[in-house]
């Protein structure tokens, strides 16, 4: 199974909407996919699912009633099942380490193909924890500079999460950490690299371990409410900052145009890859989660041996997105209109069947990429 925690450092861009609407894309696909809302105090997945709130669901559950299966509903869309969040019940935004790895734990039973976790937006522990059952969790941004600025932060405590997790208070390692940690100045201006030499002349072997767990954490970026193409140029800048403050490298997974019809749909109580399949929107979750099914599920540690730049590849792609999708929206669309060539009804036809058209180059093309580079790996390997 492949947990694909979804977070961002910032609430609204759009987190619950990509998480319920690729949830039904990977079900469509024909995966069998769990679709569980951890936004624990503002819990409200089941409204862009378009479904009444279920009776029961995670507080329920986190407080003793009931079994895990029992709060696992069938869906209205083919595959996929929900677990609701259950917002009302006091304190349940504030978990107890007892009741995360009594969940951690139940989620990890899961039989399913993807479990999709919707996260709560921020940086508190137990997001941080959740986000990292994964090392392909998936941040949501959007080009405003707050929303960038908090998904670059989203992913260095992350990166400081998973730092603490190795070296422990106990350790060598922690306990100079723990001196780092009395002067914020000084550690500011330790990036991790650095940091983790210096960590290294103390506790050699978790140094490596550390360095190890981070070869391998492949978070994913979306860029989410673009108007114009070079908006998607916003993530360049988080992955430069990763690279370079973090030593971390990550993936751009696509981006999300903003839509008007998503208002529609979620007034309808449709997701939007229902309401309506062939719009940009919709055509750029399916494109996501078409990327996802290609993917291989990677683990914490695993040796990746990776003989080309993914990222690399992965921002070029998303960049290339952007700008066909742009021109798919605004190609002559005002001169169709102004000279009368085509009725409305002839041109959104139109518009329809383009999109169809791409969707299908990209899926063979994503096909093709796919087994060049397994190609490539097993060459590498060789």
């Amino acid at each position: 199974m492949q947990i694909i925690p979804v977070a961002s450092g910032k609430g609204g861009v759009g987190k619950s909407l990509l998480s319920a609407n690729l949830a039904i894309a990977l079900g469509q696909s024909g995966k069998k996919v769990v679709l569980a809302d951890l936004d624990l105090g503002a819990s409200n997945l089941h409204l862009v699912l378009g479904q009444q709130a279920p009776k029961s669901g995670l507080g329920t559950w986190l407080t003793g009633k009931g079994e895990f299966e029992d709060i696992i509903i069938q869906s209205d869309y083919e595959n996929v099942s929900f677990i609701a969040g259950d917002s009302e019940i006091p304190g349940l935004s504030n978990l107890k380490a007892v009741q995360k790895n009594k969940l951690i734990k139940a989620f990890k039973k899961i039989d399913a193909d993807f479990l999709v976790i919707d996260l709560g937006a921020g940086t508190h522990q137990i997001i941080l924890d959740l986000f990292l059952l994964s090392p392909q969790g998936i941040v949501v941004t959007a080009p405003a500079v707050t929303a960038t600025l908090n998904g670059y932060l989203f992913l260095k405590n992350a990166v400081f999460r998973l730092l603490n997790s190795t070296f422990r208070p106990s350790t060598p390692g922690g306990k100079l950490l723990a001196k780092f940690k009395e002067d914020p100045t000084l550690l500011q201006r330790l990036y991790v690299p650095r940091l983790v030499d210096e960590l290294r002349k103390v506790d050699g072997p978790r140094a490596d371990k550390f360095e190890n767990l981070l070869h391998t954490f492949r978070p994913r970026l979306i860029m989410n409410m673009i108007d114009d193409p070079k908006d998607a140029d916003r993530a360049l800048r988080i992955r430069s900052s990763c690279n370079q403050y973090l030593g971390l490298d990550i993936e751009h997974l696509g981006i999300m145009y903003r839509d008007s019809l998503e208002d529609k749909a979620l007034a309808s109580r449709l997701p939007i890859v229902v309401y309506k399949p062939n719009c940009v929107l919709s055509q750029a979750i399916f494109r996501i989660a078409e990327k996802i099914l290609a993917s291989d599920t990677v683990q914490f540690g695993e040796d990746l041996n990776l003989s080309y730049d993914a990222a690399g590849f992965s921002f070029e792609q998303a960049n290339e997105e952007a700008q066909e999708d742009f021109e798919l929206k605004m190609s002559g669309l005002h001169d169709l209109i102004g000279s009368g060539a085509l009725t409305t009804g002839e041109l959104i036809e139109t518009i329809k069947t383009q999109q169809y058209e791409l969707q299908q180059v990209r899926k063979e093309n994503t096909l093709l990429k796919s087994k060049l580079v397994k190609a490539a790996q097993q060459g590498f390997k060789l």
